[in-house]
């Protein structure tokens, strides 16, 4: 099947994280690290926010990564290469801001790598010097290593277990850079990396990924307190001084729809069971 957003190549990164890319020339374009896209995988599907983890301007497409946690990502998941997403709207979100840095420290944990990546590529391209750390709970779940090693300086892979790079947190290995000399223009990642590097007074940047709907700003589900005052994560961000955001509440409201999203993963489970046993 051929369309506007045809699905052009699939690929398991690991074995829930999955990387597509997608003919959209126009969003290609336009597109910059740190921004998102919302697509609908079929026309009765839920609405789903992306980051934008790559994207090729002559080309025209653009790369997502999302992971089959609910009943959204495993309908979206059904299609493969060659099919069509129903719909693809973006660039969504302000740019992260990469002029002018001359060496930064991108840390990234699980899928939020692929937050992190396109940021490090853009940061690589204009001649700063890039030091990555990336963490994962064990070997099995590692995505992008080669991706990470070809635009950074340094990389510090880490893994809860020991099982591949180092053992430990990515908190644990940003702190022995610093220790090490190492003085960062921007450290750029999430909670507790932002209590680390508050304490020795860099600048971080977080991207946030809250509940969101239209993306727009006006439904103002994605709202979040920063530095006292309430901003929208889809068009006041997603970038924000994570010294300043409010996590505790952030975190708290992502957890309101737990028993919602379990729900609906379990009837989407047996959706899909019900049309394998009837396809076989």
């Amino acid at each position: 099947m051929t369309g506007m957003f045809e699905i052009l190549s699939k690929e398991a990164l690991n074995p829930t994280v999955v990387r597509i890319a997608v003919s959209a020339p126009r969003i290609a374009r336009k597109a910059e690290p740190g921004q998102f896209v919302i697509l609908r995988a079929k026309e009765q599907s839920e609405r789903i926010p992306l980051t934008v983890a790559d994207y090729d301007r002559e080309a025209g497409t653009v790369t997502v990564i999302y992971q089959i946690v609910g009943a959204g990502t495993m309908e979206l998941n059904t299609l493969n290469a060659g099919d069509c997403l129903h719909d693809l709207v973006g660039p969504l979100g302000t740019p992260t801001r990469t002029e002018g840095l001359k060496k930064v420290c991108i840390v990234g944990g699980g899928v939020g790598c692929a937050i992190a990546y396109p940021v490090a590529k853009k940061l690589h391209n204009l001649g700063c010097t890039v030091h990555s750390v990336v963490g994962f709970r064990s070997r099995d779940l590692v995505i992008l290593e080669d991706e990470f090693r070809g635009v950074s300086e340094e990389l510090r892979l880490m893994t809860d277990d020991g099982s591949y790079g180092e053992k430990g947190l990515v908190t644990n290995a940003l702190e022995a850079l610093i220790q090490a000399g190492n003085q960062y223009d921007q450290v750029i990642m999430m909670k507790f990396v932002c209590k680390l590097t508050e304490k020795y007074g860099i600048k971080t940047v977080v991207s946030m990924n809250p509940i969101m709907i239209d993306g727009t700003g006006m439904c103002g589900g994605c709202r979040l307190t920063v530095g006292g005052e309430t901003k929208f994560a889809c068009v006041d961000g997603p970038d924000f001084d994570g010294h300043l955001v409010d996590f505790d509440e952030a975190m708290a409201r992502g957890a309101m729809y737990r028993d919602f999203e379990q729900h609906a993963r379990e009837e989407a489970c047996r959706l899909f069971q019900k049309e394998a046993e009837s396809n076989a």
